[in-house]
């Protein structure tokens, strides 16, 4: 029973990857939309490290995160996808992978971060697990070999999409605003509240964030299948 549960988890994980098992599917087509309009929004500075964020829990900023980097994946870039959320990490489950070593091995110098990255069976796809869940996340995001880590990472990768915890739970957000090119908000329709998603700008423009956009989860769109919008 065990094993069978586990199986029927991360199938229901992978099922959040629909750019990947359903391409032509119209929710990946809004996928693909959102990663134009990213690479339009800045035609002066090329948008290397990309931060997606949340107001609060349960917004979808994860699964966006992860379908975003398989579709910049699908235009044969080298893309890195991390889990900087260290207190809740959870793209070691929509990828199937081990957490025993991630980014927080590489921030306490235990790892390279070439030990820790994982390729995927998504072309040109690789991704950075959490690792172990840490006693100081706040401080290991603003230490100096985050921006170590992430210099390194410019100098492998096309694309680096940081998943991070939602910007009014905890600090962690608002310290890698600062060192990210730019900043992807996602909001759930009709549950995310206008004063939360206001504080949640002041907050992200306050750290220097350059937000770009925000992606509105789960709007039902007249008779049309699909749930996800994007818009500036």
């Amino acid at each position: 029973m065990v094993l069978k549960k586990k199986r029927e988890n991360s199938l229901s994980n992978r099922r959040k990857l629909v750019a990947s098992l359903d391409p032509k599917s119209i929710v990946s087509e809004q996928y693909r939309t959102i990663r134009t309009n990213i690479q339009f929004s800045s035609v002066d500075e090329e948008i290397q490290a990309l931060m997606v964020t949340s107001a609060g829990p349960g917004e979808g900023k994860s699964t966006t995160a992860a379908n975003l980097a398989v579709v910049m994946a699908q235009q044969e870039k080298k893309v890195l996808l991390v889990d900087a959320d260290l207190r809740k990490p959870t793209v070691h489950y929509t990828f199937d992978l081990v957490n025993q070593f991630g980014l927080t091995s590489v921030l306490a110098k235990s790892k390279s971060l070439e030990q820790v990255i994982r390729s995927t069976d998504i072309p040109f796809l690789s991704v950075l697990t959490s690792g172990p869940i840490p006693p100081n996340p706040a401080e290991l995001l603003g230490s100096k070999s985050m921006k170590e880590m992430l210099e390194e990472a410019k100098k492998q990768f096309d694309v680096i999409i940081f998943d991070t915890p939602p910007t009014l739970a905890v600090t962690d957000a608002q310290i890698l605003a600062n060192l990210c090119d730019g900043v992807l908000l996602v909001l759930y329709s009709g549950k995310s509240e206008i004063e939360q998603a206001t504080k949640t700008k002041d907050l992200l423009i306050a750290a220097n964030g350059k937000i770009l956009g925000v992606v509105l989860n789960q709007k039902k769109i007249k008779k049309d299948n699909y749930s996800y919008y994007y818009g500036t």
